[in-house]
């Protein structure tokens, strides 16, 4: 099923040839077509395996903070004391439900569309510029009520703009999926090894084992040893030999590289915004 889904992705259509047999049985062949666009959500614990699935989303990732699981946490426990008001979660839910019925479809055109280039390192960028685009279009189409209605002057469609606002509200929501998409690692690998420069920090290390890591992070021995196989290949941690001990451990090669990674990247989303505001 992932195969047509994609296709109804990519060109918003899906069209299949079948054979059909009449009243009278007689066969022939119809053409039968579903038409897009449509929304497609879903889950997983093996971003690479679905690939071609994965590079034509948005990838969103579980906050596993320890701030994330204490509310979670502290939600659990004020739900099982009875001091949640279901009545008001109901109403929020409603409400977001008749915001979306106010929406109308109308064609959005993003005048500053030249101007916005995304870094040359980050992963499948054909796609990746389609869908910053695309994320930006949705931004205005969603605030549509403050846009003032335009018409095209040969045709008489009804369009509205992109402002210079909808994109800087892009360019702050999209940050981490482009961090994401800019990552050769998975999104749990990238959280391990996350963890452990934490780790590293907090205890002014530079170096560790497996075993220390599992006592203290608290992995199971496949998990980390999983993680730990990928950073080795893509050379994010080293393996080292202690001269005192002729035993073997491990150290991360560069501490500072998703930082400098994400300010690559805002820097080069800001660049777009300094050089419409140049053009105008």
């Amino acid at each position: 099923m992932l195969y047509p889904l994609r296709e109804l992705q990519s060109k918003k259509r899906i069209t299949k040839t079948v054979v059909h047999k009449d009243a009278k049985g007689d066969t022939k062949t119809i053409h039968l077509t579903v038409e897009g666009p449509v929304s497609v959500a879903g889950c997983t614990t093996q971003e690479s395996i679905y690939e071609d699935n994965s590079n034509r989303s948005f990838l969103l990732y579980i906050d596993e903070s320890e701030q994330q699981d204490k509310k979670i946490m502290q939600y659990q426990r004020r739900a099982s004391a009875g001091k949640i008001n279901d009545e008001e979660e109901i109403q929020a839910k409603e409400l977001l439900k008749n915001v979306q019925r106010l929406l109308k479809p109308v064609k959005v055109i993003n005048p500053y569309a030249e101007f916005l280039e995304l870094p040359q390192f980050v992963f499948k960028p054909r796609r990746t510029n389609s869908h910053y685009l695309q994320f930006i279009e949705a931004i205005t189409f969603y605030c549509q009520w403050q846009r003032q209605k335009k018409y095209d002057e040969q045709t008489g469609e009804e369009y509205i703009e992109t402002t210079i606002d909808d994109i800087q509200e892009a360019n702050e929501l999209i940050i981490d999926v482009l961090l994401r998409k800019s990552d050769t690692l998975t999104g749990a690998c990238r959280n391990h090894l996350e963890s452990l420069k934490d780790y590293l920090i907090r205890n002014n290390q530079t170096t560790f084992t497996n075993a220390e890591i599992r006592r203290n992070l608290r992995i199971k021995e496949s998990t980390l040893r999983w993680y730990h196989k990928h950073l080795l290949a893509e050379n994010y941690i080293q393996r080292i030999k202690k001269a005192m001990t002729k035993s073997y451990c491990f150290e991360i090669v560069d501490l500072g590289e998703y930082t400098n990674l994400k300010k690559q990247i805002n820097k080069a989303l800001q660049d777009c915004i300094d050089r419409i505001k140049g053009a105008k």
